[in-house]
Formats: C-alpha cells, structure tokens, sequence
C-alpha cells in the first residue's frame, strides 16, 4: 500500500492571521475591522507573531516579478496560477500560510533579488524603533502594523493601522512614499507623522515638506487627484473619508509625533477615533456601547500613562457614562437625570 503523502504541519495562527491580512486589505472590509483586528491581536503575543510573518512574506511576494509570483502560486497554493494581483483574497491567504509553512529554500533563493521588504508590527501598549537600510528611521506606536518594500526606483511603506514617525534619508532619485488608506505621502528627505484610524489619516510635519496625493490606484471618487496639496513643518492634514477632503491646521513642528512623549493629542476628533487610538495603549479596551457617541467631538490631551485619570474625567466633559471593571471598559449614554 503506498504511503499517502502530505504536507507540511501549518500553525492555525497561520491561517487566522493570513485571513486577517487579508481583510484588512480588502477596501470593503467591514467599518470596524480594525478594532475587531486589536481584539484579536491583543489576545495572544503569538498572534501578531504570525500576523507579522504572515505580512512580511506578503511585502515580500509583492516584489516578485509576475512569472515568478505565477510560479509560486503553482508550487504553494491550490488555486489557478494566476497572477498574484488578481488573486482572490482566499487565495492570496492560502499562498502565504503554504509558503510560510514550507520555509523552503526555493522560497528563499527566489527573494534575493528582492530589495528590503519587511513587516513591522508592535503590540498594544508597546512602541518599537526601526533603522532601514537606507538610513530612514521610522519610530511605530503601539499597536501598529506597517510593511515596507524598497526598489531601484522608489521606497515603499505601507501603514496598514496605527500610527509611526518617519525620519527620511535624502535620496532624489528614490522618493520615499507611505500608503495610508487612501492617502498617499511623498517625500524626500523629511520627517513627518502618520496616524491612521480606519480610513481616517492624520499627517502632521515636522520637517521638511511632503505631497500628499490619493492613493495608487484608487478609483471611489472620495480624494480626487485635484485635492494634493503640499505640506510644510508646522502643518498638519487630516483626511476622513466620511467629510468632504482634506483639513489643514497648524501644529507645533515639536509635536508632531508627541505620541513618542507619551500623549494623544487630538483636535475636533469624533469620539470614535479617540478611544480607537486609546485602545492601542490601554490594557483595558474601551467600548462604546451607545454607536451614537461615536460622533461627539473631542479636543484634547490624553496621557497615555493616566489613563485612568481621562477615563473618568471623561463624563465632567462629554455626556456619558463610564462602567469599567478589571478587564473592560463601556462608555454609554448619560442618562438624563444625571445630564
């Protein structure tokens, strides 16, 4: 009788993260896949483990040429050959948890003609610093995830949630570019700060200047190409697929990045974008229980080392309630009697 042959033994995390990668790449993800991604990532430190690997070998994919991209997906992955960018998402998860269960050394061979691809993750609570090949430095806030591919004629970054400070090595033959949803921020040599929400993107300078454009390839009408502006240090541009384009306003070139001191500073944010950037430094998750709070304006300063002491100033300055136990905490509606 012969032997039946089988595959490599695939961690599950492999497959859940690889979905997750997905679906967060996926333009009709769901309004609240990136909290829901936090909760699960918050869960377990394995878990963004695989998700970074996961994400690293995607960045790395992504740099292949179209026949060697087709080859793998033939040797990888049950799914017709063809090529990576019309892939269906399913696919695309069933070629990465195959290749980041083979670890072959094919795999291997064929990324060497790939120039510094990487994934950068940090979880809740946990800033990181990373120095690139090119002498760019890109400090990442808590519970961000971002990857990075460099080529021979332009430095690529994508900011898939979270927030992170990029400090740019000069170099006006290879413009350095960060995805950030729909907005896409072009610069040189620079530094300057990106803080995504959801689709809700907030760029704040402190050196230099930077384009801001709609993203590659994106087609919905929202951001239109007549919308780039130039930034300068000092100003600070919020993008919110739910308004009508972008905002400018000032801001110290200094806090830029305050994030790094220990502070979210936000200026008529909705609520909902608040406690979402809350969340990434909170050992406690904030929940709003009432959707409807999530459209109340805040401006503020929030400690991210007192967080306690802003969660229960919160009702002194917008109308709700705050019912926090050892693990949770659920904003809610005043009720009238107490407004």
């Amino acid at each position: 009788m012969d032997k039946i042959k089988t595959g490599p033994k695939i961690d599950p995390a492999l497959h859940v993260a690889a979905d997750w990668w997905t679906r967060l790449r996926d333009p009709r993800r769901a309004a609240h896949s990136d909290e829901q991604w936090l909760e699960w990532s918050r869960g377990d430190a394995r878990r963004l483990d695989a998700f970074a690997r996961v994400s690293e070998l995607g960045a790395q994919l992504g740099t292949l040429d179209p026949e060697t991209r087709r080859e793998f997906v033939r040797e990888f992955a049950p799914v017709r050959p063809r090529a990576w960018r019309v892939l269906g998402y399913a696919a695309a998860a069933a070629v990465l948890v195959a290749i980041a269960a083979a670890g072959t050394l094919a795999w291997q061979r064929h990324l060497a003609g790939a120039t510094d691809a990487g994934s950068f993750a940090t979880a809740v609570a946990i800033d990181r610093n990373v120095a690139l090949a090119d002498g760019s430095k890109i400090a990442l806030g808590g519970a961000t995830h971002l990857t990075t591919r460099y080529t021979r004629e332009r430095r690529d970054v994508n900011l898939d949630a979270g927030e992170a400070f990029f400090q740019v090595a000069h170099d006006t033959t290879r413009p350095f570019i960060v995805a950030a949803g729909e907005v896409s921020i072009r610069a040189v040599g620079t530094a300057f700060n990106v803080r995504r929400t959801g689709e809700r993107v907030t760029i704040a300078v402190a050196e230099g200047r930077v384009r801001i454009t709609s993203s590659e390839g994106l087609a919905n009408g929202r951001f239109s190409a007549a919308e780039a502006l130039e930034a300068v240090a000092g100003q600070q541009i919020s993008f919110d697929p739910r308004a009508s384009g972008l905002t400018v306003g000032a801001i110290p070139p200094a806090r830029a990045a305050s994030w790094r001191e220990h502070r979210l500073e936000f200026v008529n944010e909705p609520l909902a974008s608040v406690v979402a950037n809350v969340n990434r430094y909170s050992t406690r998750p904030l929940t709003l229980v009432d959707a409807k709070l999530g459209a109340l304006v805040f401006t503020g300063t929030v400690d991210t080392t007192a967080l306690d002491s802003w969660i229960e100033a919160l009702p002194k300055i917008l109308p709700l309630r705050v019912d926090a136990d050892g693990q949770h905490v659920n904003l809610s509606a005043a009720d009238r009697e107490t407004r």
